[in-house]
């Protein structure tokens, strides 16, 4: 069965998404890093009371047992304290999500992730660089896929700088427990969200103990997450306690081992593919933007 002409325009729109990604960081001498499918150990997404992932996927290669890579973030940060000041990833991520969240419309089991991390940044750094990379982008992406946009009967807005800025403790006091969707969808464009309480390697404010500096890119109208990130915690002290008290001070033991004495200050995030361009041509579920959808509780045929 041939593609019609709606799914041929989502596909240029993203191959034109990830030539100017890739343009937009190569710019910025950002060093590209080829993605790691395969570790002894990857990113916990613990403890996130928002997470929801089953399991973690691994595989046994002669006699070793490797993770398939949930990010990239423990690489980054080795990149980054060796010298790299500026590092980007077009990386595959496997996250087995409970099959409930085929319901959000903006989850995959296996996705595209563009990770990123800046030596010596601070949040403020971070949000220049992404908020440059939304209207540059976007911008470019308006003009040169102009009819595929009008195909979909989609048009994009471009926001200016500086996006408005929350705290999560703000936004769940005036929408409650549940506020990121209801936040999106008062919202016009993308907003950031500070101060989430979850992975071991965010760095937490020195000034305000129990809080953190870390954030979220939020996209408007009802889409929700669109990226995560955060300073990074160098004390490898305190990292050991953290990773102890979910119970993982065993499962990263050699990565402690490596770091010991060598972490940096830093700071990045990342951002799905597929959700930018979710947004970006106005889908109402992902599996619309991916030919070969990976949605947690649907079967794949190919």
């Amino acid at each position: 069965m041939s593609l019609d002409g709606k799914r041929k325009a989502i596909l240029r729109i993203q191959s034109a998404l990830l030539y100017k990604i890739r343009e937009f960081f190569y710019s910025r001498k950002f060093y590209e890093l080829m993605p790691v499918l395969l570790s002894k150990c990857t990113d916990p997404l613990m403890p996130d009371s928002n997470g929801s992932i089953v399991k973690v996927g691994e595989i046994e290669y002669l006699g070793e047992r490797y993770k398939l890579t949930q990010s990239m973030i423990l690489h980054k940060q080795f990149a980054v304290s060796n010298g790299l000041d500026k590092v980007v990833v077009f990386s595959p991520n496997i996250r087995l999500e409970r099959p409930e969240r085929s319901s959000t419309g903006r989850h995959l089991f296996e996705f595209t992730q563009v990770d990123f991390e800046v030596a010596h940044a601070r949040k403020e750094d971070i949000f220049r660089l992404v908020e440059d990379l939304i209207k540059e982008v976007w911008g470019w992406i308006s003009r040169v896929c102009r009819d595929e946009f009008g195909l979909l009967n989609r048009r994009i807005r471009i926001p200016t700088s500086p996006l408005k800025v929350y705290t999560s403790h703000d936004l769940m006091e005036r929408y409650g427990k549940d506020w990121e969707i209801k936040a999106s969808l008062a919202e016009k464009h993308p907003f950031w969200v500070l101060c989430f309480r979850r992975e071991f390697y965010d760095r937490e404010d020195p000034a305000r103990p129990g809080h953190f500096l870390n954030y979220d890119l939020i996209y408007p109208e009802g889409y929700g997450e669109a990226l995560s990130g955060g300073e990074r915690e160098t004390d490898i002290d305190k990292i050991r306690k953290r990773l102890k008290e979910i119970g993982k001070e065993k499962e990263y033991q050699e990565y402690l081992d490596l770091m010991e004495g060598k972490l940096i200050p830093s700071a990045g995030g990342g951002f799905g593919v597929e959700r930018m361009l979710r947004y970006l041509v106005g889908a109402k579920h992902i599996r619309e933007v991916r030919l070969f959808p990976r949605v947690p509780g649907e079967r794949i045929i190919l």
